[in-house]
């Protein structure tokens, strides 16, 4: 009889559910989130959760994965939410066109301000993110015909969207839920084989060493493009899922403060973990909604929360999670 390979014994047995994990973690994913609408105070808040999600795995990409700190991405979030907006409000397209027109958007803006900061490195490169997304910012707040200004963008609803073959309610909240569900899974799609694939490992290569990735022979600088150009893609998708969600789009989804709101969503839930951002909205989320019941001054204890996470959770609430059950 063969014997079992002593050298496979030793360690095999916590390895089994990380791969599994690995291998099934978009639809183990997906099955979570289905949960939400139930679980959650208000399914306006779940809706919320899932928009901000999409925008967080889209900024993980390029932060945790790539390992650039942007401090931009509002503006490639509110390029979604007003070419969406600008598409239906003057133009009159349908949705799914509005979508599309949202999200090239977001992907030309994203590949305009990605060449010109991927030049620069460290502070340097979040400093020139910042200052090119304040530029979009002001760029929208003077164009007042076609953005609203200051007022923003009002004059479109989109209430019932046909989606193969359906004509779905989205006033319903619950109807609306499920289908940013869709988009939600073809993100995380998106994000699972790009991970997957040989770019994946370019792009985490740059992260951990991107001297010794460009000794290995791999251009460095067109990585780095590529990964901000599909970052600023997904976060277009959030921002054009917001536009439709609440009919109207704020100029303060330009603001540098939405672009805050990525970088604290995936710190607290885990830069380069694939749940991790989901994780981090939901929590962010929840917490201001029920803290905004108790105090005007909300902002105080999500801080707060934000500063003992970083100092005793350095990996994010799921990334710690995942190093547990990994030591396991």
């Amino acid at each position: 009889m063969t014997q079992p390979s002593a050298l496979a014994a030793p360690g095999a047995a916590p390895a089994a559910p990380a791969a599994i994990l690995s291998r099934w973690r978009v639809p183990l994913c997906l099955a979570a989130l289905c949960l939400l609408p139930w679980i959650l105070p208000s399914k306006a808040l779940a809706v919320n959760v899932l928009i901000y999600g999409i925008y967080a795995v889209g900024y993980n990409l390029l932060f945790g994965y790539t390992g650039l700190l942007s401090f931009g991405h509002a503006a490639f979030f509110g390029a979604g939410a007003y070419a969406t907006g600008i598409a239906i409000a003057h133009f009159g397209l349908p949705w799914h066109a509005a979508v599309a027109c949202g999200v090239i958007g977001a992907g030309l803006l994203a590949a305009v301000i990605g060449a010109l900061s991927i030049r620069t490195r460290g502070i340097y490169f979040s400093m020139v993110t910042l200052a090119l997304s304040q530029l979009v910012y002001y760029a929208a707040l003077q164009a007042y015909g076609w953005t609203g200004g200051e007022n923003g963008l009002r004059g479109f609803t989109v209430g019932r969207l046909d989606l193969a073959g359906l004509s779905i309610d989205v006033i319903d909240p619950v109807n609306k839920y499920y289908v940013i569900m869709v988009f939600a899974a073809a993100a995380l799609w998106l994000v699972s084989r790009i991970l997957n694939s040989p770019f994946g490992a370019v792009i985490e290569a740059i992260r951990e060493n991107e001297v010794r990735a460009r000794a290995c022979g791999y251009d460095v600088e067109r990585t780095k493009l590529i990964a901000f150009v599909l970052s600023g893609l997904i976060c277009g998708l959030a921002g054009t899922l917001s536009a439709l969600h609440l009919a109207i789009v704020p100029l303060d989804t330009l603001h540098y403060n939405t672009s805050g709101l990525a970088v604290m969503m995936t710190l607290l839930g885990g830069a380069g973990s694939f749940f991790g951002p989901f994780v981090g909205a939901l929590v962010f989320l929840l917490v201001e909604d029920v803290a905004s019941l108790w105090t005007s001054h909300w902002q105080i204890i999500v801080g707060t929360m934000f500063i003992l996470c970083v100092l005793f959770l350095p990996k994010g609430i799921w990334g710690t999670v995942l190093g547990l059950r990994a030591n396991r």
